[in-house]
């Protein structure tokens, strides 16, 4: 399938404030995250997406249909979580999203019925009938999202919809999420600040820096292939000093990640780990190419960075002499 969404070179202004310089990507089918810290454009993207707002220069498709002259055709096609929670404390569930449902167009009985299935579907069905200021911040995400999808829009805009959930809603928010962009077949552009939720269930990225696409695309093409590989050894820390020492020895260079360790080198370097675990006698855990985490690909760090040009690398870096054992 082709895009669902066009941004080609946008620009938006707010008084002497550029939101976004020249920003282009595509954004297709499944879940999509849009990424950037606060204030890189990523809320006045959505805007100008919704046909809310037009842009300076530059053009938005949205299924090939310009929204800044055709927003009521665009918004008839899409369903928007935005990220405030303010919504009518005195009305219920149920009425709130049978009223949004109506407001696009669906009949008084549709919407009334659509607006108790998606709320059972979110899992607010047996809470349908609260007031929306009785229930907790994680359920009014939640009725936010129903509302969102009650008029069985073919894209859904999520603007921070894990913001202010603890833990556990935010997991059940988020496998909400990839179910609607996987199992019921609608596209999703999830707006977020967390590299960790985008990289758990999105297939694509659009990362903004400064009201510009920094990069873009599915996960695997962002991330590519790291350089060197990722070892997790299993064995008490004297045979993990022993072996890794004797893999320093070869000349390799050797940090810690997560919970094990980064080697590169030569092109050998399967065989060097290989010799120091039957040396050393110690198990493996985890053995394979290295591959570059998101996080990396939005601060601008590859594999293979001089870790002393990067802070977050370079205390983390092992560099000459050998250390003594017991300081890795």
């Amino acid at each position: 399938m082709g895009a669902v969404v066009e941004v080609r070179g946008v620009v938006k202004r707010w008084g002497q404030t550029l939101a976004l310089g020249g920003a282009t990507c595509e954004v297709g089918p499944g879940v999509t995250g849009l990424l950037g810290a606060n204030g890189a454009g990523k809320t006045s993207l959505l805007g100008l997406i919704l046909g809310l707002d037009k842009p300076d220069d530059g053009q938005i498709r949205v299924f090939g249909i310009d929204p800044a002259t055709a927003g009521p055709d665009v918004r008839a096609l899409l369903g928007y979580s935005p990220e405030h929670h303010l919504l009518p404390p005195d009305v219920k569930a149920v009425d709130f999203v049978r009223h949004v449902a109506e407001v696009h167009g669906l009949p008084h009985r549709e919407a009334t019925n659509r607006a108790s299935d998606v709320l059972w579907q979110v899992g607010l069905g047996e809470e349908r009938g609260r007031p929306l200021g009785t229930m907790s911040t994680g359920q009014r995400q939640r009725v936010k999202l129903a509302q969102a999808l009650a008029h069985d829009p073919h894209l859904v805009l999520l603007d921070e919809p894990t913001d202010g959930l603890d833990p556990m809603q935010r997991d059940a928010m988020l496998e909400l999420i990839h179910r609607i962009g996987h199992e019921f077949g609608i596209t999703v552009l999830l707006s977020s600040h967390l590299l960790e939720e985008v990289e758990r269930i999105c297939d694509a990225a659009v990362i903004l820096n400064g009201g510009v696409v920094a990069a873009a695309g599915s996960l695997d093409a962002l991330r590519g292939e790291g350089e060197g590989v990722a070892v997790e050894f299993d064995g008490d820390q004297a045979l993990v000093d022993a072996t890794l020492t004797t893999i320093y020895e070869t000349g390799a260079v050797i940090r810690p990640e997560g919970r094990g360790f980064v080697i590169t080198g030569d092109d050998q370097l399967f065989t060097i780990v290989r010799d120091a675990v039957a040396v050393s006698g110690i198990g493996i855990r985890k053995l394979g190419r290295r591959t570059v985490s998101l996080e990396e690909v939005f601060l601008g760090v590859g594999a293979g960075s001089d870790p002393s040009q990067d802070p977050r690398l370079a205390q983390h870096a092992l560099l000459p002499p050998p250390p003594a054992p017991g300081t890795f």
